[in-house]
């Protein structure tokens, strides 16, 4: 394949390394690829609204939350104080003040309850040795020091302590420069809703005053700003039904959140938690969620989902080298990327976004690659990050299960569980995806036997097979009965996915299933140097999958000679340089093609024209014309 890099990528940019690039000061600039995201964001920064983004991990939801902190008004931020409350010392109180000036009240307090401190010792000293004088004077010195030292026990267990009039600062934005952004992913109850330590020493003089054992919790630290939770639906029920009531009230008490604990006892009052939510996860994060949380943020927000591909355009391009210089000056421990670089990290994005014509979104994961390029380039004392060193670090960035798919095709190689050259009827190199980004050779082998069962045959399938593979195998089964005419009632058909020990998912592995069922059925051998991936309509059509270039670089790898893949599938492909003239690609449209290019042997050449009979003889149906209605 021909590298579909454009030459042009710098054109209009003219630059020697991404040094010469400038990078935006707002986080907000820095987002790529999200235009939709980052208007709803800028809305809700404005209108103070909930969002909640949707998509693949490693898409910008984290930065755009960032994001929006920094757009809202630094000027609106407070802090929040807790006092102890003379009357119900189970009930602290609270107090709101303009961010900043927590720190100056809480620390006149502590002034004056020093100065207090300072008069109410002296006033016990005198006492003491004013004791201590007069039983001196009147010869009961002993009876004197004893009464002295009950007079100082009394009054220290009976005074008021200056100190547990001190106020506690709950929450301070002093010196902040933007609006707090919390992340609460994860969290469990006490650091999001807030807690209240457990106190070991209740009585005694011991005890610690109530208000200073009150934590303020995710929720109270986002006040006027952003809280942001990833994997919501990770959130206990009672949890999210808290925080709904946080959402609606915009003040939350703090108590404890264990009932064992001394801090269950305590209560304070309503505290202000007037934040802005962002939620984040999967799609499956909808399941897992309180109906009346997400209906809150549709009522009161917006919902998002994240693209994870944007097209591959001049102007695209354009803002990924604009990210390379931002991952750069963000890590500052890299050199910056020469133009050559730059180039080998587009032609990587391109490659990982799986589709012709488009770039990928996910940034995290090529930030990642940046990242270990940069690493080389530092360890060789280079000043600049050249293309030599990304095509190093592709290797040693692999992901896991890219070194798991490389174990296993060793592993295969070593015992044989798949062959590269030769025929075998009934046998024949399936191909699939492990995680997103490898590819795996998946032996499939077919059987036809005489039926045990009275009433009909049975597709036998084994393989750790789940929904989607299933059904697919079954959809195959259909298609043979209409393309062989052959009875199958009085056969059974076995087929099996050689060592898919992490379970086999989609409908990818159809044309190599239908290929291996029709040589066991019909004695025809199966090429071994090929191999092969595609999805089989039931009319016979070969439709698009996924990961194919993955899957052709595993073929490359495995020692396999050509590769058939779907038509629609050609422009998706872009691989290494290093596999190009390893193997060759053989695009499809039909299960004819596919059957052509694998099956060799002397029984081919009729079994492929005894199809072609059969397709001529489509039985055409007379449809009658439609009468026209009459008017009453």
């Amino acid at each position: 394949m021909e590298d579909n890099t454009k030459e042009d990528i710098f054109e209009e940019m003219e630059f020697v390394s991404t040094n010469d690039i400038e990078v935006p000061e707002k986080l907000i600039d820095h987002v790529i690829g999200q235009e939709h995201a980052v208007e709803v964001v800028k809305k809700a920064a404005t209108q103070r609204r909930h969002v909640m983004m949707l998509g693949t991990p490693g898409t910008g939801k984290s930065m755009l939350a960032k994001a929006l902190a920094e757009l809202l008004p630094k000027e609106e931020l407070q802090d929040v104080l807790v006092y102890h409350n003379t009357d119900d010392s189970n009930n602290p109180k609270t107090r709101v003040v303009p961010g900043g000036k927590g720190k100056e009240i809480v620390e006149a307090h502590r002034v004056e309850a020093r100065k207090r401190g300072q008069a109410r010792n002296m006033f016990v000293m005198l006492l003491v040795f004013g004791i201590i004088g007069y039983s001196f004077y009147t010869g009961m010195l002993l009876w004197g020091i004893i009464a002295a030292v009950l007079i100082a026990m009394l009054m220290r267990q009976f005074m008021p302590k200056e100190e547990a009039m001190i106020p506690k600062l709950l929450v301070s934005n002093a010196d902040k420069e933007i609006a707090p952004y919390i992340d609460a992913t994860g969290t469990h109850a006490g650091a999001l809703l807030g807690d209240v330590r457990h106190d070991p020493f209740q009585s005694g003089g011991l005890e610690t005053p109530s208000h200073d054992r009150v934590e303020a919790g995710a929720i109270h630290k986002a006040h006027r700003g952003v809280l942001f939770i990833d994997e919501i639906n990770t959130l206990r029920i009672e949890s999210q039904q808290n925080l709904l009531t946080a959402l609606q009230e915009r003040e939350f008490a703090i108590t404890g959140q264990s009932e064992r604990s001394s801090g269950a006892m305590v209560k304070t009052d309503p505290v202000p938690c007037d934040f802005i939510m962002v939620s984040a996860g999967n799609l499956d994060a909808l399941r897992g969620m309180h109906p009346a949380l997400r209906s809150r943020i549709k009522g009161y927000g917006y919902e998002v989902y994240m693209n994870d591909i944007m097209p591959d355009t001049a102007e695209n391009r354009k803002r990924l080298v604009r990210f390379i210089a931002q991952e750069v000056v963000q890590d500052g421990k890299i050199p910056h990327f020469s133009g050559d670089a730059v180039k080998e990290i587009i032609r990587e994005a391109s490659r990982r976004a799986g589709r012709k014509g488009h770039l990928t979104l996910k940034l995290r994961d090529l930030g990642g690659l940046i990242r270990v390029a940069g690493d080389i380039a530092r360890s060789e004392d280079a000043e600049l990050t050249t293309a030599e060193h990304v095509l190093k670090a592709k290797h040693i960035a692999r992901s896991v299960e890219q070194q798991v798919a490389h174990k296993y095709l060793e592993r295969r190689k070593d015992y044989q569980m798949f062959e590269s050259s030769g025929v075998s009827v009934g046998r024949v190199n399936g191909l699939a995806v492990m995680g997103e980004d490898s590819g795996i050779v998946l032996p499939i082998m077919a059987e036809v036997t005489p039926t045990m069962s009275k009433s009909e045959g049975h597709l036998i399938a084994t393989g750790r097979l789940k929904v989607i593979a299933r059904e697919a195998v079954q959809n195959v089964s259909a298609f043979i009965k209409k393309i062989t005419g052959r009875d199958i009632t009085k056969m059974d058909i076995h087929v099996q996915f050689v060592g898919t020990y992490e379970g086999v998912e989609g409908d990818s592995a159809s044309i190599s299933i239908a290929t291996a069922i029709i040589s066991a059925m019909e004695g025809i051998p199966v090429d071994q140097t090929i191999a092969m991936t595609g999805s089989l309509s039931v009319r016979g059509d070969v439709l698009p999958v996924g990961g194919v270039t993955y899957k052709i670089e595993a073929a490359a790898e495995a020692g396999l000679k050509k590769v058939i893949i779907p038509r629609m599938n050609l422009g998706d492909v872009l691989i290494e340089r290093e596999y190009r003239n390893k193997i060759k690609i053989i695009p499809v449209s039909t299960i004819d093609e596919v059957l052509e290019n694998s099956l060799v042997g002397t029984k081919k050449r009729g079994f492929i024209n005894t199809l072609k009979k059969l397709a001529e003889k489509t039985i055409s149906v007379e449809i009658p014309s439609t009468p026209t209605p009459q008017k009453v």
